[in-house]
């Protein structure tokens, strides 16, 4: 099907899980791996305003820059790295296809 891609998901304990992504409901990585029940909570509802969507982007795919809100709530959250991403500001779209990205850690 035109309108699905495939992106991996490796859980916090070093799982992966093969998703098919439909890209023309307008979900993003966070409700993706909600649908799945992976452990992501999205906590803000996708707002950028929580980071318990945090994940590392592993494969070598042309993103959208981080946004201002994305850069801010970021800056506050741990286990940052250079390739972390919110879930909640990565839109699907058929350029992902391929896409590997890890669960962060939480704190606590």
């Amino acid at each position: 099907m035109e309108n699905i891609i495939h992106i991996t998901v490796v859980d916090r304990e070093g799982k992966e899980h093969v998703l098919e992504a439909p890209t023309d409901m307008n979900m993003n990585m966070m409700e993706l791996c909600k649908s799945y029940e992976l452990p992501v909570e999205g906590t803000c509802g996708g707002m950028a305003m929580c980071a318990s969507c945090h994940m590392y982007i592993l494969s070598d795919h042309a993103l959208p820059d981080r946004n201002d809100d994305e850069e801010a709530m970021l800056d506050q959250a741990f286990f940052v790295k250079s390739n972390s991403r919110l879930g909640c500001q990565l839109h699907l779209a058929n350029e992902m296809n391929g896409l590997k990205v890890q669960l962060a850690e939480v704190s606590g």
